[in-house]
């Protein structure tokens, strides 16, 4: 019984039910009494698509980031940027597309968390804007993650250059490109880096071509 808890009398399991209020309000609390007026995981919307971040971890002061983004097809080419000492040297979004479900297989991205958490302890502002995944433990940094629709079904992300604006706003529920509407949809979509393909990737071509989109789950049978 689930809703009972074990004890021991003597050397007999026995059960009992569980107390109706928490023992303690650190630990579990209600819903009338939470933690937090919101919860920790965050909906974005905007013109660059639909995405999801995790403010739990994320201090206030660094929920809203604008800047110019530095744009990267893979999460390989934003670490050597960075070991470079090539990206901007004040605030800035990266984005790193090319990572959803049909491009490769959303891959997980956590790798990126200790470089961009290095540059958010040097007093700068940076936030992440990806079609790609990272864990629960993304740690400190913004991170507009499953943006939807990706970069290879023609998303919005394809279009973005180094240097565009771009605003992710956790607070609003916001992530948006701020610069000239009609420039940005006349302009060409990035293609998929072809190093994506070859090493026997053909074999799961048929999957790319049914996956679901990130926000439905990235599911292939339905």
């Amino acid at each position: 019984d689930y809703a009972q808890e074990p004890w021991l009398d003597g050397e007999t399991l026995k059960w009992r039910p569980v107390p109706e209020t928490s023992l303690d309000d650190k630990v579990l609390r209600p819903a009338s009494n939470p933690f937090q007026p919101e919860g920790g995981l965050r909906e974005l919307t905007g013109n660059l698509g639909r995405a999801v971040t995790k403010t739990s971890a994320v201090k206030p002061e660094h929920q809203v980031v604008e800047g110019p983004c530095v744009v990267f097809d893979d999460q390989d080419d934003f670490l050597k940027a960075f070991k470079a000492k090539t990206l901007p040297a004040g605030d800035f979004i990266c984005v790193v597309r090319f990572q959803g479900p049909r491009a490769n297989g959303m891959p997980e991205l956590h790798s990126l968390t200790p470089s961009l958490s290095s540059i958010l302890d040097e007093g700068r502002k940076v936030a992440l804007v990806s079609d790609g995944r990272m864990s629960g433990a993304s740690g400190k940094v913004t991170a507009a993650i499953h943006l939807t629709p990706e970069a290879v079904d023609g998303g919005p992300i394809a279009k973005l250059c180094n240097g565009d604006m771009v605003r992710v706003d956790c607070e609003k529920g916001t992530v948006d490109y701020l610069g000239d509407a009609t420039e940005f949809l006349e302009r060409t979509n990035a293609e998929r880096p072809k190093e994506a393909d070859g090493m026997g990737r053909e074999l799961f071509a048929h999957m790319r071509r049914a996956v679901g989109t990130a926000d439905a789950g990235g599911a292939v049978f339905w």
